[in-house]
């Protein structure tokens, strides 16, 4: 049975990994990983057991914006809603924002946001700088 929580304090082993079960470069750095959780506004995680298999996070400014963050499930629980069931669980703490946002990591995924009543926006363009190369100007 899988057990949705919402925690912000994580044990590093826990969040290395479910992130790198997916693959994510951000699983290299489980201690950064435990503070963004702590600093985030908004997380929900699943759970079967002891075991962390999924989780989302929640960035916003209270009213206006959010952004939904870091949708992940191990692939051993894929399939099985858990992906569903965290994006509407934080999306119905957002009903009231002007604004939920998206920029999935991976294309492949778009088609499940875009199931979920997001909408590609017209005019919007991702854009990211990755790891440490925007600091010596890489």
């Amino acid at each position: 049975m899988i057990v949705y929580k919402r925690i912000k304090d994580f044990k590093e082993i826990d969040l290395e990994g479910l992130f790198r079960s997916v693959g994510w470069f951000s699983g290299k750095f489980p201690r950064k990983l435990k503070t963004a959780m702590q600093g985030s506004d908004r997380v929900v995680s699943a759970w079967h057991g002891e075991k962390l298999v999924g989780l989302i996070r929640g960035l916003d400014d209270g009213v206006w914006q959010a952004t939904v963050d870091c949708l992940l499930v191990d692939p051993e629980y894929q399939g099985r809603g858990i992906a569903s069931t965290l994006l509407k669980t934080l999306l119905k703490e957002y009903a009231s924002f002007l604004y939920v946002n998206i920029v999935p990591d991976e294309k492949k995924n778009v088609e499940f946001y875009l199931k979920h009543g997001f909408k590609v926006m017209k005019e919007g363009t991702p854009l990211q700088i990755k790891g440490d190369g925007w600091k010596s100007g890489n």
